[in-house]
């Protein structure tokens, strides 16, 4: 099977950490109410609780099912104006992983 791999990285700006940090939340909750199948998501905030990175691994390259979800819709519809750094994405191919990516 071909998964889709991309990373996402960014800066926000410190005043808006915690507001980013909600909203990431809320993603993971919808995630967890309705289980979309062929999608795994991380996100990872640094020490400094303004850089974030997320990645987003797929396994249907036409229908990526984090961009149905609506508190990722309102994630992503927010985040440039919390961000200090803009978001650049990633895609990427796998070399190698030990158990990064098994069920």
């Amino acid at each position: 099977m071909t998964r889709q791999v991309a990373m996402v990285r960014y800066k926000v700006h410190a005043d808006r950490a915690a507001e980013n940090e909600t909203a990431i939340r809320r993603v993971f909750e919808q995630l967890a109410r309705e289980q979309p199948s062929g999608q795994r998501y991380g996100a990872f905030k640094g020490s400094d609780s303004q850089n974030f990175v997320h990645f987003v691994v797929t396994d249907r390259h036409d229908n990526n099912p984090l961009n149905k979800l609506d508190a990722f819709q309102a994630f992503t519809a927010g985040v440039r104006s919390r961000c200090e750094e803009m978001p650049a994405r990633v895609e990427m191919t796998e070399v190698g992983s030990f158990r990064l990516l098994d069920a």
